[in-house]
């Protein structure tokens, strides 16, 4: 799918079916956190760090963390950018997170030493999740959050991008100035069509479609 079409998968899902946009938020979190528990079968006392954008991708990672949390994993949650911009069904998801009494980290990308906050936040974490920028990003990313993906990938642990590595174009593929480095993307509905050019497979790695409870036929 091309980034409108997923925009209007979204839109007949909440405006056609009648599925809030908070259940299919529920959904594409949920599918991830279930891929996530699997690859850390096995590891004892594992833990999670989840980089979580402003947006609905970091909506996703909210309802990501509260499942891995249900399932006894421990989760450090980072915001990355201004907490009070957080609106919709994200916010819904984070203030859930919040009255479990889950702890919320915060990053702010302008920080000059980024890369040694990052490194400190997501040590000893066997799985990294990319829950930064979604399928609506264009143009090139800001210097900071070029420094901010750059700094999670120097981290030695495997990353699990969230329907798409923060970073690259969802209809091109093309890298917006830097793209994470998955070794896993969970991508919701369809593949997206920036994954079928081969300069994106360094970037997302192994590719899961997971449901977020509709079809598209």
């Amino acid at each position: 799918m091309t980034r409108d079409e997923v925009r209007g998968v979204d839109s007949w899902a909440i405006n056609t079916l009648g599925i809030s946009g908070v259940v299919l938020m529920e959904n594409a979190g949920r599918s991830c956190a279930e891929l996530i528990a699997d690859k850390l079968k096995g590891i004892t006392n594992p833990k999670v760090c989840i980089f979580c954008g402003i947006g609905n991708n970091g909506g996703d990672g909210y309802v990501i963390a509260r499942h891995l949390v249900n399932r006894g994993i421990g989760v450090t949650v980072v915001v990355c950018g201004d907490q009070n911009k957080i609106k919709g069904d994200a916010k819904i998801n984070l203030d859930i997170l919040e009255r479990m009494g889950e702890t919320i980290e915060h990053l702010n990308p302008a920080d000059p030493d980024i890369a040694e906050q990052v490194g400190r936040l997501s040590a000893g974490a066997d799985v990294i999740v990319d829950s930064i920028f979604g399928t609506g990003l264009r143009g090139q990313l800001s210097d900071e959050y070029r420094r901010l993906i750059e700094s999670i990938n120097a981290c030695n642990s495997p990353v699990l991008a969230v329907d798409i590595p923060s970073g690259l174009d969802c209809d091109s593929g093309e890298l917006l100035g830097a793209a994470i480095e998955a070794a896993w993307t969970v991508t919701f509905v369809a593949v997206k069509k920036g994954f079928t050019f081969a300069t994106a497979a360094q970037y997302t790695g192994k590719i899961f479609v997971a449901s977020i409870g509709i079809a598209v036929r």
